[in-house]
């Protein structure tokens, strides 16, 4: 098997722009562990917590738990930084390293127009790479079949 293209390394430096924050439409998908930090974080059940800051997005696997944004793309928890920048998901503390952007160097590249941190900062090793991919495997989205079926 040939070699992942991120082999020898990536560098990636976040630059605090909030690009992936705001601004824009998307999704950040819930696992477990991030609706429990979360709800926890902010001492509500973990139903409250869906009825007041999630929705129900569709997908390849149904739909899933995705986070609330305001009304201008923003994150729900975005105010001038991420309030909740410590129990933040997986999904946001991987990011760049997702499954799309290591697919290949032209998809990296791609990603690196809407991030001024990709290619500037410290070099990142194929394992810490890989470990970011793998957390996120390890912690898929919610789906809401498995929602219904808690209890």
């Amino acid at each position: 098997m040939a070699e992942p293209f991120y082999s020898a390394g990536l560098q990636f430096e976040c630059t605090q722009c909030h690009a992936c924050c705001r601004h824009d439409p998307g999704f950040v998908f819930l696992g477990q562990r991030d609706l429990d930090r979360l709800s926890r974080r902010l001492g509500l059940s973990r139903e409250d917590f869906v009825k007041k800051y999630t929705r129900w997005v569709d997908s390849d696997r149904g739909r899933i738990l995705s986070l609330l944004e305001k009304k201008n793309f923003d994150c729900i928890f975005w105010d001038q930084g991420c309030q909740v920048y410590e129990d933040r998901p997986i999904q946001c503390s991987t990011y760049p390293f997702w499954k799309t952007p290591m697919k290949s160097e032209e998809n990296w590249r791609w990603e690196g127009r809407f991030c001024p941190g990709i290619q500037k900062g410290p070099l990142h090793s194929r394992e810490e790479i890989e470990q970011a991919l793998a957390a996120r495997e390890a912690q898929p989205a919610i789906t809401f079949e498995e929602w219904e079926a808690r209890a």
